[in-house]
Protein backbone atom coordinates (compact mmCIF):
# COMPACT_ATOMS: atom_id res chain seq x y z
CA UNK A 1 0.00 0.00 0.00
CA UNK A 2 2.80 2.54 0.68
CA UNK A 3 4.06 1.99 -2.86
CA UNK A 4 0.64 2.79 -4.25
CA UNK A 5 0.50 6.02 -2.26
CA UNK A 6 4.01 6.90 -3.42
CA UNK A 7 2.97 6.28 -7.03
CA UNK A 8 -0.11 8.45 -6.52
CA UNK A 9 1.76 11.35 -4.96
CA UNK A 10 4.55 11.19 -7.54
CA UNK A 11 2.20 11.14 -10.51
CA UNK A 12 0.09 13.97 -9.07
CA UNK A 13 3.24 16.10 -8.73
CA UNK A 14 4.34 15.28 -12.30
CA UNK A 15 0.84 15.89 -13.70
CA UNK A 16 0.29 19.22 -12.01
CA UNK A 17 3.85 20.40 -12.57
CA UNK A 18 3.61 19.62 -16.28
CA UNK A 19 0.27 21.42 -16.60
CA UNK A 20 1.45 24.50 -14.75
CA UNK A 21 4.69 24.58 -16.74
CA UNK A 22 2.82 24.13 -20.01
CA UNK A 23 0.44 27.00 -19.29
CA UNK A 24 3.23 29.33 -18.21
CA UNK A 25 5.19 28.38 -21.34
CA UNK A 26 2.17 29.29 -23.47
CA UNK A 27 1.74 32.59 -21.61
CA UNK A 28 5.39 33.45 -22.16
CA UNK A 29 5.19 32.56 -25.83
CA UNK A 30 2.05 34.66 -26.24
CA UNK A 31 3.73 37.65 -24.61
CA UNK A 32 6.79 37.20 -26.85
CA UNK A 33 4.60 36.88 -29.95
CA UNK A 34 2.83 40.12 -29.09
CA UNK A 35 6.03 42.07 -28.44
CA UNK A 36 8.16 40.66 -31.28
CA UNK A 37 5.92 38.85 -33.77
CA UNK A 38 8.67 38.11 -36.31
CA UNK A 39 11.40 37.03 -33.90
CA UNK A 40 12.25 33.44 -33.01
CA UNK A 41 9.99 32.19 -30.25
CA UNK A 42 10.18 29.50 -27.66
CA UNK A 43 10.27 25.97 -29.13
CA UNK A 44 6.51 25.59 -29.38
CA UNK A 45 6.78 22.22 -31.12
CA UNK A 46 7.52 20.72 -27.67
CA UNK A 47 4.14 21.73 -26.19
CA UNK A 48 2.19 18.83 -27.65
CA UNK A 49 4.72 16.15 -26.55
CA UNK A 50 4.76 17.66 -23.04
CA UNK A 51 0.98 17.47 -22.93
CA UNK A 52 0.62 14.09 -24.65
CA UNK A 53 3.60 12.16 -23.30
CA UNK A 54 4.08 13.66 -19.82
CA UNK A 55 0.96 15.37 -18.46
CA UNK A 56 -1.71 12.99 -19.77
CA UNK A 57 -0.06 9.68 -18.74
CA UNK A 58 0.73 11.17 -15.33
CA UNK A 59 -2.90 12.26 -14.98
CA UNK A 60 -4.17 8.81 -15.87
CA UNK A 61 -1.77 7.13 -13.43
CA UNK A 62 -2.64 9.61 -10.68
CA UNK A 63 -6.36 9.04 -11.11
CA UNK A 64 -6.00 5.25 -11.38
CA UNK A 65 -3.72 4.97 -8.35
CA UNK A 66 -5.96 7.29 -6.31
CA UNK A 67 -8.97 5.20 -7.24
CA UNK A 68 -7.17 2.00 -6.20
CA UNK A 69 -6.25 3.57 -2.87
CA UNK A 70 -9.80 4.42 -1.88
CA UNK A 71 -11.16 1.13 -3.24
CA UNK A 72 -8.47 -0.83 -1.37
CA UNK A 73 -9.13 1.04 1.89
CA UNK A 74 -12.90 0.82 1.37
CA UNK A 75 -13.34 4.51 2.17
CA UNK A 76 -16.40 6.46 1.18
CA UNK A 77 -16.70 9.74 3.04
CA UNK A 78 -17.84 13.31 2.45
CA UNK A 79 -14.26 14.61 2.28
CA UNK A 80 -13.48 12.04 -0.43
CA UNK A 81 -16.45 13.12 -2.53
CA UNK A 82 -15.33 16.75 -2.18
CA UNK A 83 -11.80 15.77 -3.20
CA UNK A 84 -13.09 13.88 -6.24
CA UNK A 85 -15.12 16.93 -7.24
CA UNK A 86 -12.00 19.09 -7.06
CA UNK A 87 -10.04 16.48 -9.04
CA UNK A 88 -12.79 16.73 -11.66
CA UNK A 89 -12.14 20.48 -11.88
CA UNK A 90 -8.43 19.73 -12.27
CA UNK A 91 -9.28 17.37 -15.13
CA UNK A 92 -11.23 20.22 -16.76
CA UNK A 93 -8.09 22.35 -16.42
CA UNK A 94 -6.16 19.56 -18.11
CA UNK A 95 -8.58 19.65 -21.03
CA UNK A 96 -8.38 23.45 -21.19
CA UNK A 97 -4.59 23.16 -21.36
CA UNK A 98 -4.97 20.84 -24.33
CA UNK A 99 -7.14 23.45 -26.02
CA UNK A 100 -4.41 26.02 -25.37
CA UNK A 101 -1.90 23.79 -27.14
CA UNK A 102 -4.25 23.54 -30.12
CA UNK A 103 -4.69 27.33 -30.20
CA UNK A 104 -0.93 27.87 -30.14
CA UNK A 105 -0.44 25.37 -32.95
CA UNK A 106 -3.05 27.21 -34.99
CA UNK A 107 -1.33 30.54 -34.33
CA UNK A 108 -4.30 32.01 -32.46
CA UNK A 109 -2.61 34.25 -29.91
CA UNK A 110 -5.53 36.52 -29.04
CA UNK A 111 -6.58 35.86 -25.44
CA UNK A 112 -4.16 32.96 -25.09
CA UNK A 113 -2.00 34.60 -22.44
CA UNK A 114 -5.00 35.50 -20.28
CA UNK A 115 -6.44 32.00 -20.68
CA UNK A 116 -3.14 30.41 -19.72
CA UNK A 117 -2.88 32.55 -16.58
CA UNK A 118 -6.49 31.75 -15.71
CA UNK A 119 -5.83 28.01 -15.96
CA UNK A 120 -2.71 28.36 -13.79
CA UNK A 121 -4.50 30.26 -11.04
CA UNK A 122 -7.55 28.00 -11.12
CA UNK A 123 -5.33 24.90 -11.01
CA UNK A 124 -3.38 26.31 -8.07
CA UNK A 125 -6.66 26.99 -6.28
CA UNK A 126 -7.93 23.44 -6.88
CA UNK A 127 -4.57 21.95 -5.88
CA UNK A 128 -4.53 23.94 -2.67
CA UNK A 129 -8.07 22.86 -1.85
CA UNK A 130 -7.23 19.21 -2.60
CA UNK A 131 -4.12 19.37 -0.41
CA UNK A 132 -6.13 20.97 2.40
CA UNK A 133 -8.80 18.26 2.18
CA UNK A 134 -6.24 15.46 2.16
CA UNK A 135 -4.30 16.88 5.10
CA UNK A 136 -7.45 17.59 7.12
CA UNK A 137 -9.20 14.29 6.44
CA UNK A 138 -10.48 12.41 9.46
CA UNK A 139 -8.44 9.38 10.42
Amino acid sequence: MPWLKLLHITTVIIWCGALLYLCLWVAGAAAAAREQPHQAQLPLHLLRPLYTWVATPAALLAIASGTLIFVWQDVLAVWLMAKLGLVGLLVLGHGASGLLVLRVEAGQWRGTRLSAHGIVWASLLWLGAIAWLVLRKPI
